[in-house]
């Protein structure tokens, strides 16, 4: 039997995204529809486990082998390239479809993950950030794992569809701190090289999962609606606002994350073990909720959501500021997570109700080089901070994104309600 999360009953069969009452249909039957939801979850596992792991190790690695004050560029470098991929890896799938798209980014993931491997045998920094790298290029095309999710069902069942994808990643919130932490001494004369080893293979697999999916079909072309220029399609505030929320939620997320193992571990010298179980209860407060956002949208409404991801990371800030105490960071670390989740499970929903079918690759791909460029500027930012002013100061820096934000929140608000319903 399908679980009960992920069936999407009689109504699975169809996609509406109505803009200027343009629908897109496809024919997607509800046990296929709820198929893809899963592959997609657990291929959203696996590959999360590649930036949890470079998140977890890439700045303590790179303290040994960077210049001082980058260690946290190998981070950048792969949020950095997820973001600028995001085009091509859209334009691309396009082309030859989201499952070719997946798979191969799953296998360029996996070759990443080796080539860092041996970046620590020949202690090189360049090489390490070349691996994390081609795991950047993997997340452009993993990041649209929710798309195909809320392709593959009816518009009310979209957020949770998303929801359903990013529960998926509750199994990397154990497997990624562990897999570092536990595999770390796998190859003796190269400590974490054997992390980065089972990485490749998580990665691999991942790409079988995807290579599984059923891609829904347009019955009729012309369903899909004149495609609009970018800019136009940009003009509208709800759609400007879902990318805000997701931008901020990440962007806040990624500087505060990033600069926490190096925080901890580096700079008051909390044990590998500790900074793995803060970072390990992050990502699970980071996908856990998803268990409920999904349904919270549709009790609360998009905006009351919002707001209280806001709040959240508000008190991000506030328990961050309290000191340097393990229970310190935990506190921080799990607002941020659940903050975090329905910033992006919100705004990625309305962003699926602002655009007309034949115009969803290039809408998805525009909002993802924006949200994810939020991303990397916040984790290459986070390194300089933290060495250079202190964990207080980077805490501060977040509370003029959340001011911006919670003001896009009240204008959502004063929208009408089919706007954001």
């Amino acid at each position: 039997m399908t679980p009960a999360f992920f069936n999407y009953g009689e109504y699975a069969n169809e996609v509406i995204i109505p803009v200027a009452g343009i629908a897109h249909h496809t024919d997607m039957s509800p046990r296929r529809a709820a198929g893809n939801v899963a592959l997609l979850g657990i291929a959203q596992a696996l590959s999360t486990c590649a930036p949890i792991v470079v998140t977890l190790l890439g700045g303590i690695v790179g303290v040994r082998l960077a210049p001082e004050g980058w260690s946290t560029l190998p981070m950048s470098v792969m949020i950095i390239t997820l973001a600028s991929g995001a085009i091509p890896a859209s334009m691309l799938m396009r082309r030859i479809g989201r499952r070719a798209g997946f798979a191969g980014g799953g296998v360029l993931g996996a070759i990443g993950a080796l080539v860092v491997a041996l970046a620590l045998y020949r202690e090189s920094f360049g090489l390490l950030c070349t691996g994390t790298m081609l795991m950047g290029v993997n997340g452009s095309f993993a990041m649209q794992y929710r798309f195909a999710a809320a392709e593959s069902v009816a518009l009310h069942n979209v957020s949770r569809a998303i929801s359903g994808v990013l529960l998926g990643t509750v199994l990397a919130a154990w497997a990624g701190p562990e897999l570092a932490a536990r595999a770390r001494l796998l190859v003796p004369e190269v400590e974490y090289a054997g992390s980065f080893f089972v990485l490749a293979a998580f990665l691999l697999a991942s790409a079988v999962l995807v290579a599984c999916i059923r891609e829904p079909e347009p019955r009729q072309l012309a369903e899909e609606g004149e495609e609009r220029p970018l800019s136009q399609v940009f003009r509208q505030p709800t759609l400007i606002i879902a990318v805000m929320s997701a931008a901020v939620g990440y962007g806040v997320m990624n500087l505060v994350m990033t600069a926490t193992p190096i925080s901890m571990h580096v700079m008051h010298g909390h044990s590998i073990d500790a900074t793995a179980m803060v970072i390990q209860s992050h990502v699970l407060a980071m996908y856990l909720p998803s268990l409920g956002s999904g349904l919270l949208i549709g009790w609360l409404g998009i905006p009351a959501v919002m707001a209280m991801g806001v709040l959240l990371l508000g008190a991000t800030v506030v328990t961050g500021l309290s000191g340097h105490e393990i229970h310190s960071y935990w506190l921080a670390l799990v607002s941020l997570g659940v903050g975090w989740n329905l910033l992006f499970v919100s705004g990625t929903t309305l962003l699926t109700r602002q655009y007309r079918a034949s115009e969803r690759f290039k809408v998805q791909a525009a909002n993802d080089v924006t949200v994810f460029g939020a991303s990397a500027l916040g984790s290459l930012l986070a390194g300089r901070i933290v060495f250079l002013m202190g964990w207080e100061t980077l805490m501060y820096t977040c509370l003029p994104l959340l001011a911006i934000m919670s003001l896009a929140i009240i204008r959502l608000a004063r929208l009408p309600k089919t706007a954001t319903a």
